[in-house]
């Protein structure tokens, strides 16, 4: 069961770093809210918050996502605004209505078509619909040749994240260090991989199976120059995590190798709920 984890990373920063850069690395954290199985929570009765898998409410206007040449997505997860702790994060989350995310899995072809935000014209393949408070909607049965996921019921808990040891936020801050900085000695790297991280997440850092996901969403954001282009560690900075789902079990949800899908926003474009303009990437290990 994953917990707050502020004090774990305000002690292993004070544990393992200087007095100065442990408190400018603290600088860097980030509130997040981890998604947990509301069945395997620790508290009596918690307020479910989602669920992943099942088969989405939406109104009745609303077309099930399609990738246009590939077929219809699959339903992932769903999160009701309104019973979020919203308040406990940085970002401009809506107060109420719901998220819905969806996903080309491969089940229509295999796993032949990837969704990958380096080819733009897949990133139809992954969408997220906010469906507004007061809205009718109702149960949607899934397309031909779709197989719902198994239905998980999600609780919420509030978690501080850290940033990716090599994100662009940390290079900012630390723009002089070296290779030897204390931030990538061997020690503090696996203290804080000790700590663990969500399975499934809203806001807070990203947490990657292999680099930063906003830099992928970035170079992809940008036409995909070369990996070299200053320009993309600029407009990494400019993304936030939206939300995340894990591989899991209980849902029979598995991304490649145990991986990870990641939805990220630039604050502007959610402050105006413009969830038309998130991107999404994908990471396994």
């Amino acid at each position: 069961m994953t917990h707050d984890t502020t004090d774990d990373l305000h002690s292993l920063a004070r544990t393992h770093l200087p007095a100065d850069i442990a408190e400018r690395w603290i600088g860097l954290f980030r509130p997040g809210l981890s998604l947990e199985h509301a069945a395997h929570s620790d508290v009596p009765s918690p307020p479910v918050v989602g669920r992943l898998g099942g088969l989405p409410a939406l109104p009745g206007n609303v077309e099930w996502p399609e990738w246009e040449g590939h077929g219809p997505l699959s339903f992932i997860a769903s999160v009701n605004c309104t019973a979020l702790p919203s308040d406990a994060l940085d970002i401009d989350l809506p107060t109420d209505g719901t998220l819905a995310f969806f996903y080309f899995d491969g089940q229509l072809d295999d796993g032949r078509s990837r969704v990958d935000p380096r080819v733009p014209e897949s990133l139809a393949g992954a969408r997220v619909l906010y469906i507004p408070a007061g809205v009718a909607v109702a149960e949607r049965e899934a397309p031909e040749g779709i197989r719902p996921y198994s239905e998980v019921a999600l609780t919420a808990r509030m978690r501080m994240t850290a940033p990716y040891l090599w994100h662009p936020l940390v290079y900012r801050e630390f723009a002089s260090a070296s290779d030897d900085h204390p931030l990538w000695a061997e020690d503090f790297r696996e203290a804080l991989w000790d700590i663990g991280a969500s399975v499934h997440q809203i806001g807070g850092h990203a947490d990657p199976d292999q680099d930063e996901v906003e830099s992928e969403v970035a170079h992809g954001a940008l036409g995909c120059p070369p990996w070299n282009d200053p320009r993309i560690q600029e407009e990494a900075l400019r993304w936030v995590l939206l939300a995340q789902f894990g591989s899991d079990e209980h849902a029979g949800m598995m991304w490649g190798d145990l991986g990870t899908l990641y939805w990220l926003i630039r604050p502007e474009d959610l402050a105006e709920r413009r969830f038309d303009r998130a991107m999404f990437t994908w990471q396994c290990s």
